[in-house]
């Protein structure tokens, strides 16, 4: 090999280096990463290890029940941390309707703004033990006792990033299954 094709040769392997530590860097800055946060990210580590709760370790329950005109009905999901360590939720959690058999009944779960609150948006919310996050259910229930509607005992509450849920009592009827639900957040504006 000539000397001036190894000085082209080690050029161009020192300049995909370069490059790819420049597009990691980049890369980085565009997901506002900086300083340390930058470089453990960079190395392959977590920048946080806190882990993302577990259903095993939440409880789940209603709060505030909801009522209004135009045969709407809601209520205030709440899940409580109780792994004995703060843990990371984000996002909506998944429902689904029982019938009193315990029996899936057909559904459907629209996420964003309900019939009672807007949505607050996807926010990761680091949950200390103890600590609780809400979100808020909302459907109607016009067709009561009709073929349109679902005759639920139970609502299935998967956290998110989980695939077991909690399931509660929920005894209601809902039109052709379809629900609302706002993302979890630590506080809930009911209005």
């Amino acid at each position: 090999m000539t000397e001036q094709h190894r000085s082209s040769t080690a050029r161009g392997r020192a300049a995909k280096r370069f490059g790819a530590a420049s597009l990691a860097v980049a890369a980085a800055a565009g997901l506002g990463l900086a300083g340390a946060g930058a470089a453990q990210a960079l190395g392959g580590q977590a920048a946080s290890s806190v882990p993302t709760c577990s259903t095993s370790g939440l409880t789940a329950s209603f709060g505030q029940k909801l009522g209004g005109g135009m045969n709407h009905e809601g209520v205030v999901l709440k899940l409580k941390n109780t792994s004995g360590h703060t843990c990371n939720l984000r996002g909506y959690p998944g429902l689904g309707l029982e019938d009193s058999g315990h029996r899936t009944l057909s559904s459907s779960v629209h996420w964003g703004d309900s019939w009672y609150a807007k949505d607050p948006g996807k926010k990761t919310i680091a949950l200390k033990d103890g600590a609780s996050v809400a979100a808020v259910i909302s459907w109607t229930h016009a067709n009561t006792g009709t073929p349109d509607a679902r005759d639920a005992a139970y609502l299935q509450v998967t956290p998110p990033a989980n695939t077991t849920h909690k399931t509660l009592k929920f005894p209601a009827w809902v039109d052709n299954g379809r629900l609302e639900v706002t993302a979890l957040a630590t506080d809930v504006h009911v209005g």
